[in-house]
């Protein structure tokens, strides 16, 4: 869990610290997978009112609370119709990996900042606010390129399946929250992200 230590006045603390940042990344994300699409062609997300930093546009308050106690969530989806793009396939992966781009070019700039203002971050508010952010921001990341739906991954693994493997995608469409709650339940969804978030904090700071 994302507030597993402390007393309850620095669980609170760090509750106030992180609401922003759950409200920026999921924000952001939404809005990078509509702003990708409308540069392509699709200005469905545009008519739709969500290509919008107003984070009630995107606003799942499930998937908003899951990300503030355990760093990974979801919002509502921004639609998407690939009839506008010129390339479908292209086009799709581009806008399934936007969000999770956004998210670390977030985190990027975050850490870029400690490091060329640090004098900024000496205030410990500020610090657990920084790291909050980035962390919250990388988690989201992650967590939505796992290739199960309905996560952004699972649309870049459905453009790049054979055509003979697509029943079984479709198949198991239906069960994909199942499978995320199983991937939660056993334990097994830490062991997948941990390394990758790792791998993705070691490079941008």
């Amino acid at each position: 869990m994302f507030f597993g230590g402390g007393n309850i006045a620095s669980k609170l603390a760090q509750l106030l610290l992180s609401l922003p940042a759950v409200l920026w990344a999921i924000t952001f994300h939404e809005f990078c997978h509509g702003y990708a699409a409308m540069r392509l062609g699709d200005p469905t997300a545009k008519l739709d009112g969500r290509l919008s930093l107003n984070p009630l546009h995107h606003l799942d308050p499930v998937g908003a609370l899951c990300l503030l106690l355990f760093r990974f969530g979801w919002a509502k989806p921004v639609p998407i119709n690939p009839g506008y793009f010129k390339h479908p396939k292209r086009d799709m992966v581009i806008v399934s990996l936007a969000g999770a781009a956004g998210n670390i070019l977030t985190a990027f700039v975050c850490a870029q900042l400690v490091k060329l203002f640090p004098s900024l971050f000496q205030n410990y508010g500020a610090q657990q606010f920084i790291l909050i952010m980035i962390y919250m921001n990388v988690g989201l990341a992650v967590f939505n390129l796992i290739p199960v739906p309905p996560l952004d991954g699972s649309r870049v693994l459905y453009v790049l399946l054979p055509y003979k493997w697509l029943h079984i995608y479709h198949s198991l469409e239906r069960y994909g929250m199942f499978i995320i709650l199983g991937l939660i339940a056993f334990g097994i969804l830490p062991r997948i992200m941990d390394p990758a978030m790792r791998l993705v904090l070691s490079i941008i700071i």
